[in-house]
């Protein structure tokens, strides 16, 4: 009995430690960084050439994304599934070659108040056979340029060849009914950020110095003839050559009254030389 009890226990061991709990399996669509919110929307469809309306509810199913930016494309998926008993049907001539569009309205950020979306084409459907709704998730588009918090519905359902030849034109009815979804809308990160200014260079300084004109210094010398006393002892010829002014007329008797005249000029233009030279070397050692 020990035996089995033991073996049993690990057995259950090992199937403890190999099974691993089961994991409910993501919903088809769901994607990360995705809410999802559904209601029933009620229709009221006008078939092309058709007078009589129809009334269709269809569980529609939103996935709002929790990134959306500026300036980038965001996308808004559409899931609808009928209510059962509420379908919507395909006119007596029957459909072929068409598709669903789906909208979302949507308010509080300027410029930003719709997305659109287009399925596969739907194949052909008989007259008065319910139309099928696109498995796959529809993705309604939109791009906005301004930053916020806008709130999200659903909107009208088409189905046609094309969003402007509609073959059939679903508007919502309980449309004051429908919860309002939120949607943020943040900056793009990546918007380019404004140049700092740039500072003006500081324009250097002129080469020419500007300034009073450089003192000069006047240096004033009084220079004082040397008079001989009246002690020393002059030679007449001296004398003669101050009194007598080179180059004046004679005043003499001619060649008879004394020796040649070129003699004193000779002998006066020496002592004026020599007079000079005193003066110029008496100006030097004068103190400055």
């Amino acid at each position: 009995m020990r035996i089995r009890a033991v073996v049993s226990f690990v057995f259950a061991g090992c199937l403890a430690l190999l099974c691993h709990p089961v994991q409910a399996a993501p919903l088809p669509g769901a994607e990360r960084g995705l809410r999802m919110a559904a209601e029933v929307v009620e229709y009221e469809c006008t078939t092309d050439g058709v007078t009589e309306k129809q009334n269709v509810e269809i569980n529609v199913e939103l996935t709002l994304p929790d990134d959306a930016t500026t300036g980038r494309q965001m996308s808004i998926g559409w899931r609808g599934t009928y209510v059962t008993g509420s379908e919507l049907r395909a006119p007596a001539n029957g459909l072929s070659g068409v598709k669903l569009y789906a909208y979302a309205a949507l308010a509080g950020i300027a410029n930003l108040t719709s997305a659109t979306g287009v399925s596969d084409p739907l194949g052909t459907v008989g007259g008065g056979q319910i139309i099928p709704l696109p498995t796959a998730v529809v993705n309604m588009k939109t791009t906005s340029a301004n930053a916020g918090t806008a709130s999200v519905w659903p909107a009208a359902v088409n189905i046609g060849p094309s969003p402007t030849s509609p073959t059939i034109e679903c508007e919502v009815r309980n449309a004051d009914e429908l919860t309002a979804y939120t949607l943020t809308v943040t900056q793009d990160g990546q918007t380019t950020a404004t140049p700092s200014p740039t500072p003006s260079p500081t324009p250097s300084p002129s080469a020419t110095t500007s300034g009073s004109p450089r003192p000069t210094r006047t240096v004033t010398a009084t220079v004082t003839a040397a008079v001989p006393d009246e002690d020393d002892e002059v030679a007449p010829a001296a004398r003669d050559a101050v009194a007598t002014p080179i180059g004046a007329a004679a005043t003499g008797g001619g060649g008879e009254a004394g020796p040649d005249g070129r003699v004193y000029v000779l002998t006066g233009l020496a002592i004026s030389l020599a007079a000079g030279a005193g003066l110029l070397l008496r100006r030097r050692l004068l103190p400055r």
